[in-house]
């Protein structure tokens, strides 16, 4: 290995040393709490090396976004795969999403409500973004219905589940009520 492919090594393990502190630091304590200075002290390495992978802490959120829609992406192929039948497979993709904004709700909050500095549905859209949208299209899109866009399905869908992850955390929807809600999505919304 030349110095050059180590020092590569080194800086790209440096910079998933960074974003892993970052996401883990955001998850205990909230978002407020990833400060640079804070995370600086959490590698072990001085605020200069942070920002010379990183201009902020918003490209620091974007990593983290870009991270969890890569994480989406493949949880969502997987509940789809193992589902059998497409209600099963709508209903397990429902669930996949809505366990990952529970269980890791700094993660989804960079990747939905932080700005972290990224693209959605354009051009310059960020590869793991535009995946994620596409695993969730792959499953939903199959039960759009005749003459619905499945696209435009996928958003639709994909903003109730939004909704209903966010307003369940928020304390607004019930945590006995996401069951009965999903079960309705799925029966109101998808051609079965």
């Amino acid at each position: 290995m030349s110095v050059r492919e180590r020092k590569e090594r080194e800086w790209a393990d440096r910079e998933r040393f960074i974003v892993a502190t970052a996401r883990e630091l955001a998850e205990q304590q909230g978002w407020d709490a990833v400060t640079t200075r804070r995370l600086a002290e959490r590698i072990e390495y001085s605020q200069p090396v942070l920002y010379s992978h990183f201009r902020g802490k918003r490209e620091i959120i974007g990593a983290v976004a870009l991270e969890g829609a890569a994480e989406m992406a493949a949880a969502v192929r997987a509940a789809a795969s193992a589902a059998d039948g497409p209600r099963a497979r709508v209903t397990a993709v429902s669930h996949t999403y809505l366990d990952l904004a529970a269980r890791t709700p700094a993660v989804y909050d960079a990747m939905f409500q932080l700005d972290g500095g990224l693209t959605f549905a354009e051009e310059h859209t960020p590869e793991q973004l535009k995946d994620a949208f596409a695993a969730l299209l792959e499953s939903l899109g199959q039960v759009a219905g005749d003459g619905v866009d499945p696209a435009l399905f996928t958003e639709l869908f994909w903003a109730a589940l939004h909704g209903l992850a966010t307003l369940t955390r928020a304390g607004r929807v019930p945590p006995e009520n996401v069951e009965r809600g999903v079960e309705l999505l799925v029966d109101r919304l998808a051609a079965l």
